[in-house]
């Protein structure tokens, strides 16, 4: 009988744990973008077979490693990440090619523009890393409170992020500044009635979700959109509203339920000083990609195999024997758990029967690389900055939200002087949905020139100043411009580094609910093969801009291989992390040592208590 369909009491985390922990003889090299390095197959079995890097895949090698599973891990790129990965300009047009010869389960449509001849570029492909599924990070998550508990944020740096601006009116505002009651109280901009509605409010979110009250009014409230909530219920209006829904709570649709929206604004609220004034972090370097190399290394400290460049090409499922590309073959005891752009070719009729009936949801993305490190946009010493576009804020009517992550240079993504513009949309209509996304570039692109232009001194008077808190006047940004500045065109030209768009496809719901609420028939991970229960899939990324759903995703498949997630990440890595340091004596060049003021120290997460966070609207949800 297999170790895991075993009837008998299972075995401890104490006791399956080994007395002297596993070090590898070679671990694999993770740090560099371009050529990653790979080294050759020596097993004969193994437990579990993982195809594919991705974040998902990742965390579940190292969640397994840990417990003392012998893991294979495998991808068929020849880089990390897969889905998730963090590519090179010239990986990118790679991947574009595969992508539109079919060759990657899941996307498509993938257009690369670089301005130019062919072969003429005048930049380096290495100074770039760009995520495929660009994601941000809130203080108080599950992720976070996973990095923090598996000592798996030491390979990481990671930078906070407080910008978060919306679009209305055809111009950028931000109509609530901040979200503590003294902030509210001393905003000029808001009048003495929406100040009392804004506190009214911020106080409801922020009850406890146990307050009958406060249950009470979701319940009868559960089919009622956000939007329209916050009008009836608190009197407050469209500028408001939109700040809270679209950029706080980071909404994509008008008919967000009032539940689940309440859990999104509180998301946003209560992240606020878990590791300083700031309630979004993002990872150094990469963002989903990073992290999954993080996991990648934590799996081979405990353990685990792996093997770039090489897929499966055949599986018996009675000898349990699997065949890979490069001519090898390994005996899997127990499972084969496979990303859905890894599927071999003998499996995908299998995955189409297995998932036809799930409705397939689309992400439409749009990335750029333009010369301006847009830090007009951001706050003093950071990198990065949220806008987004509301439902009906743009030209071309959108129905759904434009979300947008900003990135600059010192976020070590692109080279000083430049940002890289993330634009993504859940419209389902295809040409719709990139209709909107060129719009929203067009407007971000009319907004940096306009503020960035050299010709500016010319246009601007007393109204398109402000003081700052040292008294000293300081130009009003463009997401509050004065009237002159709005109509103000500059001379210059926005310089494109490159454009990338594409389509991501996804079975898991934009509002996360068939991974809160996971079950055989809503989730393609529950489902087992009818020739092969042996055989998991996972699933791709969601839409959602945030990683909320990451950790519930990762436990609902680390539940079926192991029977249950109570042990999940229940090692004492502490213990492990001076016992291999002692023996190896690693230096803290693991990860970068620069020094910046926007840079989360990785003391402050040692200090903080590790809670046992929920992702948002998992209590909600239940309603």
């Amino acid at each position: 009988m297999s170790a895991f369909g075993r009837t008998e009491r299972r075995q401890s985390v104490a006791e399956r744990r080994p007395s002297v922990p596993y070090v590898p003889e070679v671990i694999p090299h993770l740090a560099g973008l371009e050529k990653p390095q790979s080294h050759s197959l020596n097993m004969d079995q193994c437990d579990v077979l993982i195809m594919g890097t991705g974040l998902v895949e990742s965390i579940l090698a190292a969640a397994l490693a840990w417990q003392g599973v012998e893991i294979l891990h495998i991808d068929s790129g020849r880089y990390y990440g897969d889905s998730t990965s963090t590519l090179t300009i010239k990986q990118l047009k790679e991947w574009c090619v595969s992508v539109n010869q079919g060759r990657v389960r899941h996307f498509e449509d993938a257009q690369l523009y670089i301005p130019g001849n062919e072969g003429n570029e005048h930049f380096n492909s290495k100074d770039y890393g760009i995520d495929l599924t660009p994601k941000i990070l809130f203080a108080k998550s599950d992720l976070l409170s996973l990095l923090v508990k598996s000592r798996t944020y030491k390979y990481l740096e990671f930078q906070s992020l407080s910008n978060f601006h919306v679009f209305e009116n055809d111009c950028f505002n931000k109509q609530i500044s901040n979200t503590t009651k003294e902030d509210i109280f001393t905003d000029q901009s808001l009048s003495l009635v929406t100040k009392r509605h804004l506190m009214k409010f911020l106080k409801f979110v922020l009850q406890d979700n146990s307050d009958p009250a406060k249950k009470q009014v979701l319940r009868d409230n559960k089919n009622v959109p956000i939007d329209q909530f916050l009008k009836n219920h608190f009197n407050l209006e469209l500028p408001q509203i939109n700040e809270l829904v679209y950029s706080i709570g980071l909404c994509n649709k008008e008919d967000t339920p009032s539940p689940a929206g309440i859990a999104r604004i509180k998301r946003f609220l209560t992240s606020f000083d878990v590791y300083g004034s700031f309630p979004v972090m993002l990872s150094k370097y990469g963002g989903p990609g990073e992290i999954s190399q993080a996991f990648c290394r934590s799996a081979a400290v405990a353990g685990t195999t792996y093997k770039l460049n090489t897929s499966l090409t055949d599986y018996d499922p009675q000898t349990k024997v699997a065949r890979f590309s490069d001519g090898s073959s390994v005996k899997i005891n127990e499972k084969l758990i496979i990303s859905p752009t890894q599927i071999p070719r003998f499996l995908q009729k299998s995955y189409q029967e297995i998932s036809e009936d799930l409705p397939l949801y689309s992400v439409r993305r749009l990335v750029a690389i333009v010369k301006k490190d847009c830090k007009e946009w951001m706050s003093e010493n950071e990198t990065s900055a949220i806008v987004v576009f509301p439902p009906n804020s743009l030209p071309t009517g959108n129905k759904s939200t434009v979300q947008v992550i900003i990135q600059n240079g010192g976020s070590g993504v692109c080279p000083e002087g430049q940002a890289i513009w993330y634009f993504q949309t859940v419209e389902s209509g295809g040409g719709k949905a990139k209709q909107d996304l060129d719009s929203a570039f067009e407007k971000m692109e009319a907004s940096i020139l306009r503020e960035s232009s050299a010709d500016i001194d010319d246009v601007l008077d007393e109204n398109d100043f402000t003081l700052s808190a040292k008294g000293t006047p300081v130009v009003i940004n463009s997401f509050k411009l004065g009237e002159s500045l709005q109509n103000f065109v500059p001379k210059e030209k926005l310089e494109i580094v490159c454009k990338l768009g594409y389509v991501q496809k996804t079975f898991v719901n934009p509002d996360l609910s068939n991974i809160v609420s996971a079950n055989e028939k809503n989730n393609v991970a529950l489902r087992t093969l009818y020739d092969s229960e042996n055989i998991i899939f996972s699933n791709m990324p969601s839409s959602e801009i945030s990683y909320d759903g990451i950790v519930g995703d990762c436990k609902l498949i680390y539940s079926r291989v192991t029977g249950s997630d109570e042990d999940f990440f229940d090692v004492d890595f502490e213990d492990e992390e001076d016992n291999y340091n002692e023996q190896h004596e690693i230096t803290s060049d693991v990860v970068s040592d620069e020094v910046s003021s926007n840079v989360v120290s990785r003391g402050s997460m040692d200090d903080i208590e590790e809670a046992n966070h929920q992702p948002f609207g998992a209590e909600e949800m239940e309603l």
